[in-house]
């Protein structure tokens, strides 16, 4: 029995020591953004670097980590390697721990808050409000993310307006239809910044906090 009882603790140990090796990948601020990116779609290192303020090496030292950690994998194409999540499922675990966060740390909400309330009169819909006015023909529905990101998913019926050409496409939007602005998801102000610079021009716009991971989730 005594022989018994230490197998099962050494099963134990082991597993929980396996599991610390997701837990310690995910101390870093910036891996997890790196995760969140990825979670859009597949990136260079240099796309990685653009898309977080880091230099090409600190990129490549998390990335390594990542990939230590089975949480990312990459193909060779040419001379780039193209990083993605190692597996679907990861955007799920992704999606808990950030309404875990959430719930769980009043800053996270203090941090919204303060920001939001620098922006004037910016109104965010829920996902099912902006279902339901997606049933009317005076709705625009834009993606904010860069081009790459649209084309490898997007919400149903959503136009492409990435945020740095935000003020040409401005141009050609509709004055009279009601738009709604939607970017990366939670972790991402591009949406309210982008609703409350569509409003500044006579615009009526919106802003969805969610993004296309958290769209898919939540009408799945």
């Amino acid at each position: 029995m005594e022989d018994m009882l230490n197998s099962a603790k050494v099963f134990k140990e082991d597993l929980y020591r396996q599991l610390s090796r997701i837990g310690k990948c995910l101390s870093s601020d910036k891996r997890l953004e790196i995760l969140n990116v990825l979670s859009q779609g597949s990136k260079t290192v240099e796309k990685l670097a653009a898309c977080t303020d880091m230099n090409i090496a600190n990129v490549s030292r998390h990335l390594q980590v990542l990939l230590d950690a089975k949480l990312v994998k990459f193909t060779k194409k040419g001379t780039y390697a193209i990083y993605s999540l190692a597996d679907p499922e990861i955007v799920n675990f992704l999606s808990s721990l950030w309404r875990i966060s959430e719930k769980q740390l009043p800053d996270i909400g203090r941090i919204k808050e303060d920001f939001l309330n620098n922006l004037d009169d910016v109104q965010t819909l829920t996902m099912d409000e902006v279902m339901e006015k997606l049933n009317t023909d005076s709705i625009l529905l834009v993606d904010l993310r860069p081009k790459e990101e649209y084309e490898a998913g997007h919400i149903a019926g959503a136009i492409s307006a990435p945020m740095e050409d935000l003020d040409v496409l401005m141009r050609e939007l509709p004055q009279d239809a009601e738009i709604i602005a939607y970017c990366r998801g939670p972790l991402c102000v591009y949406s309210a910044l982008a609703a409350q610079k569509l409003q500044s021009e006579g615009f009526t716009a919106f802003r969805m906090e969610e993004g296309l991971n958290e769209w898919q989730e939540h009408f799945q």
